[in-house]
């Protein structure tokens, strides 16, 4: 039976289970739960490694760059100022966008059954 890819993801993202869409996906900041307590999908094999913090500086970069350039253009504000404002948001959108990037991926490992996430008895019944 086929997966959808990107209501995997977007579960995932949600740091929801990528099968069921119910239970937690992490059992603590950045550690995925061994399975899911409500349809038992195992997630102890999956393999994110270096893509969410790449993925999400990325993101992040991509947010933050233009609007600094807006702001210098516009209002050309001291170094120290501009330090103050950055690298606080920067830090809290890593820390924010981190593990619902690798949510995210591990939900599309799942739909693409990716390292391990093949046909199991428990994926049998899929929504």
């Amino acid at each position: 039976m086929k997966r959808s890819i990107w209501r995997s993801m977007w579960r995932g993202f949600n740091l929801r289970c990528p099968h069921c869409g119910h239970q937690r996906l992490f059992s603590g900041y950045l550690r995925v739960s061994p399975a899911c307590r409500n349809c038992g999908e195992d997630f102890s094999h999956h393999q994110a490694d270096d893509a969410p913090p790449y993925f999400t500086i990325i993101i992040v970069a991509h947010i933050v760059v233009p609007v600094m350039v807006v702001v210098e253009k516009v209002w050309s504000p001291p170094i120290g100022i501009q330090l103050a404002l950055w690298l606080p948001l920067i830090a809290g959108l890593c820390l924010w966008l981190l593990p619902k990037v690798k949510g995210a991926i591990v939900g599309l490992q799942w739909a693409l059954r990716l390292h391990g996430f093949g046909e199991t008895k428990v994926s049998s019944s899929e929504p």
